[in-house]
């Protein structure tokens, strides 16, 4: 049976699972099992993005898996080359059809692309596209907070969520700040660091105390924050770890030791301010 989660409250009066499975980097012909593999598990949150090019197989994924649309939380993006008023629809209406679904619970601004400065003009097409109901609620990702007070100073309107790279080595405090006073929900993304933090001693150590995996000591500290948090996976075994971190908690001192791993060149991704696209 899958196990009780918590949840998020967004500023719009909506909610989401505080942990869901992204599927960046999973190919499209595997992206249906295991969006189905984690959705018997009990996930009922998955991330994709139009730019991982596995929208298709994530939407078959959803409608094998048997679970009432209702019952699931999806989240997609637009990515950098469509923002602007009529290519943020276009780009939104091929990510419906991709997913085989007529809303999303939740699109984002995949980056804010300061130097094309168009995320503005996408984002008040996110409001329109939010005002008709077929996107429930919208929210950003990388996003400092310099692009969050222009959304704001020219919209009036705040992301629910600003999905961020956030782990124990680069955790933006600064940023998460600015997040909780505008009641904005900080999601993480490249939750575990990519894999770089397995031999960190002081993890290991409150593994060993709790009788658990460093990725789930991590998970649970990201959900401890208030976090919304999406590690990925392909392996069923790694899924169903990853899903169990709501039967125990961490210390104060845990908590600590983890704020401790903290360091400014902790960023593994991009810099907002400088990404652009790939080729670029």
């Amino acid at each position: 049976m899958p196990t009780t989660q918590n949840t998020v409250s967004f500023h719009d009066g909506r909610s989401a699972p505080q942990l869901g499975m992204g599927v960046w980097q999973v190919e499209n012909d595997i992206a249906s099992s295991v969006v189905k593999t984690a959705i018997d598990i009990g996930y009922r949150s998955i991330d994709t993005a139009a730019i991982y090019g596995n929208e298709t197989g994530v939407g078959r994924g959803i409608a094998e898996s048997g679970v009432k649309r209702e019952e699931l939380f999806i989240a997609t993006k637009l990515w950098n080359d469509r923002h602007g008023h009529d290519s943020t629809k276009a780009a939104f209406a091929e990510s419906l059809e991709k997913l085989g679904l007529n809303y999303v619970d939740l699109y984002l601004i995949h980056w804010p692309v300061p130097k094309v400065d168009l995320f503005v003009q996408a984002w008040e097409s996110m409001i329109q596209l939010r005002d008709e109901g077929s996107a429930k609620s919208i929210g950003v990702c990388n996003f400092n907070i310099n692009h969050l007070q222009k959304l704001l100073d020219e919209t009036g309107v705040l992301p629910v969520v600003n999905q961020i790279e956030l782990h124990p080595r680069f955790q933006q405090a600064e940023l998460r700040e600015f997040h909780a006073e505008h009641d904005i929900i900080t999601e993480a993304w490249s939750p575990l660091g990519r894999g770089r933090l397995w031999d960190e001693p002081s993890l290991n150590a409150i593994a060993r105390k709790h009788q658990r995996s460093v990725a789930q000591v991590i998970i649970r500290w990201h959900t401890q924050l208030g976090n919304m948090v999406i590690p990925k996976s392909v392996t069923p075994s790694r899924l169903k770890e990853n899903f169990h971190v709501f039967d125990f908690t961490l210390e104060a001192q845990d908590m600590a030791d983890i704020a401790a791993l903290d360091t400014p060149d902790g960023r593994d991704g991009p810099d907002p301010e400088l990404f652009r696209l790939p080729a670029a």
